[in-house]
């Protein structure tokens, strides 16, 4: 059998390497600080050259799932590990740690059965999501507007989610581990729409965080967080990496 060449799953043998070890360390059968199997352990037992064990394992390492050391080998780490300098983090708890009372309002929750526009650029366009937005206050102001699809192959139980109790977000991390995230930040003028929500004037500085996450390869969600440009700083504190 070829290193790359398809299996009974069509998926090649590098992919399915990858996704096994992957769902390994999100089920938790490899727990934070499990040894990994040498590169060695694993091309015996995949039937494959070291070759493509290595580019599985570099992946892992880029993913934040896995610390390589030489000589030692590789160890599992925590899902949020102190290497992510921005972190997943939860609306609320923002609001919260800033001495706000938090509430949400849904503004629109539908399905799509191929999901267009900014958020899914680069994304499959021929998947079923759902699309949320929703506004986030602290006190009675608003705090962060958010616009967000959720893939439905990813997470089905998303198609039946109300979020009235519980912000997509939230709801995500209880629901769905990730495997890989991605942070972009920039500013924006706000146009008519956002700054009606956000109360601000049309043409208004926000700070914007997209964000997208995946389960072994394929995605989970995408997101904009819109802030008030005059209201919102960024902070993240973090310790060099090892190695």
């Amino acid at each position: 059998m070829s290193d790359e060449g398809p299996v009974s799953t069509g998926k090649s043998l590098h992919d399915t390497i990858r996704d096994d070890l992957e769902q390994r360390i999100l089920s938790g059968d490899w727990a934070p600080g499990h040894k990994v199997p040498s590169e060695l352990e694993l091309s015996e037992e995949y039937g494959c050259s070291r070759m493509t064990v290595n580019k599985v394992m570099t992946q892992l390492a880029g993913a934040g799932l896995i610390l390589r050391r030489r000589k030692v080998g590789s160890v599992v780490l925590p899902q949020k590990s102190q290497n992510a300098v921005l972190e997943i983090h939860d609306v609320k708890e923002e609001v919260l740690a800033r001495g706000g009372w938090y509430r949400h309002e849904i503004r629109q929750c539908q399905r799509i059965d191929g999901a267009s526009g900014p958020l899914a650029e680069g994304l499959p366009d021929d998947r079923p999501v759902i699309a949320v937005t929703c506004l986030h206050f602290s006190d009675d102001a608003p705090f962060c507007h958010e616009d967000r699809i959720i893939y439905l192959d990813a997470v089905p139980e998303a198609e039946t989610a109300s979020f009235d109790a519980t912000p997509p977000g939230a709801w995500l991390l209880t629901h769905v581990p990730w495997s890989e995230a991605e942070n972009v930040i920039a500013a924006i003028d706000a146009d008519d729409a956002l700054a009606e929500a956000l109360r601000i004037g049309p043409g208004d500085a926000c700070l914007t965080m997209s964000r997208r996450t995946w389960k072994n390869g394929d995605p989970v969600t995408s997101v904009r967080f819109s802030y008030p440009g005059t209201a919102h700083r960024l902070t993240a504190r973090f310790t060099p990496a090892q190695g």
